[in-house]
């Protein structure tokens, strides 16, 4: 039986939150990189900037462990014309080279360990044409907001709602928890990440063979500064 790991059905039908960020400034960033295309969504999922991309002409292909995502791709106008390999982002090989390699949403921290972090990064390189792009928009690690000794963040907190993360410093590792109340009845899921600083991308770059390009706080390209949250890194495959 496949595994869709911690994304399936039940997570699958929630996961288009409204409240989710508007997929714009992302699909403009991408776009303008993507060049002649084609491009590659690691971690494709329910296709939120991925359809975008392919409304504005961009061929995209996705790699996606969830079958059970890629259904609800498939559901949404336009989603049975865009290919997606089914398998783990980090070592599933999908057809053909592209120009540009993304990754959205902190998707890169759903791999583990930082073994499989560094063979995401050599896998895109497999995939990128001499002078493609591979494009991350990650989180950056909230340990600025934890006490000494204290290893969990509470960050959201309603009638309904309820959502903290649980940080291991040691390992790098950061467990999110969410629990919400439908229709009367509770509903829990904890899924595992691997948070890595921005100085431990590059690194994995490097070794694959990709120089950073530029780094910025978000998809609108502002300043990347030591009160940032977040980054969105673009770094260019070498060319021989």
């Amino acid at each position: 039986m496949h595994d869709d790991g911690f994304f399936d059905a039940r997570i699958a039908a929630t996961y288009d939150d409204p409240s989710n960020p508007d997929p714009s400034p992302a699909v403009d960033f991408l776009s303008a990189l993507a060049g002649p295309g084609p491009i590659l969504e690691l971690g494709i999922g329910t296709g939120r900037v991925a359809l975008p991309l392919a409304a504005r002409g961009v061929k995209v292909h996705g790699i996606e462990l969830s079958q059970a995502m890629v259904a609800k791709l498939r559901e949404k106008p336009g989603g049975d014309s865009i290919p997606v390999t089914i398998g783990d982002f980090s070592t599933a090989r999908a057809e053909g080279e592209f120009t540009l390699a993304y990754l959205v949403y902190n998707t890169i921290m759903n791999l583990t360990s930082q073994e499989a972090q560094i063979a995401c990064f050599q896998n895109v390189a497999n995939h990128l044409l001499p002078g493609g792009h591979f494009v991350v928009e990650v989180m950056v690690p909230d340990l600025q907001r934890l006490p000494f000794g204290q290893t969990i963040r509470p960050y959201h907190a309603s009638e309904n709602k309820w959502d903290f993360d649980e940080y291991d410093i040691v390992h790098q590792g950061l467990i999110s928890h969410h629990s919400k109340v439908v229709d009367g009845v509770l509903e829990q899921n904890s899924i595992p990440f691997r948070y890595a600083w921005p100085s431990e991308l590059d690194l994995m770059a490097k070794m694959a063979g990709m120089n950073l390009i530029g780094r910025w706080d978000s998809w609108n390209r502002g300043p990347f500064t030591n009160l940032s949250e977040g980054h969105v890194s673009a770094w260019r495959k070498v060319t021989t």
